[in-house]
């Protein structure tokens, strides 16, 4: 079965999200309180609704309750996002992503209890500092303050050597899950899986070991 997402609020980044779902054959319900918006979205999303989603009333009556996962994507209206979220949790939505404006607005969203809170600009800015940061940073994932996933493209330094050789885990503390070469992926590659010059390594551990990795060895 298809799984239904709604999102409330079409923004650039509710929109995107609306598409990205919808290009993926998901269900979605798209809605905001702004008509432009819902109109542009109503050959997108399975659904367009105009309406106040801070209305309960408005939330009951589209079965809000039914949806797989509903992702608040209210622009600068924090308090429409705070009582909206609100309302779904009083509702029983099981799955509740919200778009944090900043870290106060996180910290309330929290304590109300959002499933999943991003903030879609600190994380990009983020992603794209460590990019520019290293060469061989293609991609970076925050998993938490303190732990990430990333996309290393491997450098001559280590070319023809193996996991096993480079003592990965035990000397940096990180895990290499995968290996990118050209088109193959290899999947939690063997300790005896020799690296190529230019194979993308994707690596999950702390920070400050995945750093020191890239300092020592890439």
């Amino acid at each position: 079965m298809k799984k239904e997402f709604a999102v409330i609020g079409l923004g650039r980044f509710g929109g995107s999200i609306c598409k990205s779902l919808s290009e993926q054959g998901m269900e979605v319900l798209a809605f905001d309180i702004d008509e432009d918006k819902v109109n542009e979205y109503a050959n997108i999303a399975s659904h367009a609704v105009i309406g106040d989603s801070t209305d309960e009333s408005i939330l009951k009556n589209l079965g809000i309750r039914n949806f797989d996962h509903v992702i608040i994507a209210i622009g600068d209206n924090i308090q429409a996002s705070i009582l909206t979220t609100l309302i779904l949790k009083e509702l029983g939505v099981e799955n509740i992503t919200v778009k944090a404006q900043n870290d106060y607005h996180e910290k309330v969203l929290s304590k109300i209890g959002a499933d999943q809170i991003v903030h879609p600009e600190r994380d990009m800015g983020r992603r794209i500092a460590h990019n520019i940061i290293s060469n061989n940073v293609l991609d970076y994932l925050e998993l938490s303050d303190e732990h990430s996933i990333v996309e290393i493209v491997a450098s001559e330094n280590i070319d023809g050597n193996s996991l096993i050789d480079l003592d990965i885990r035990a000397q940096y503390g990180i895990n290499i899950v995968a290996i990118k070469r050209g088109k193959e992926i290899i999947v939690s590659p063997q300790a005896t899986e020799n690296i190529h010059e230019g194979d993308i390594l994707i690596v999950i551990g702390a920070d400050t070991d995945i750093n020191r990795f890239e300092k020592h060895v890439i």
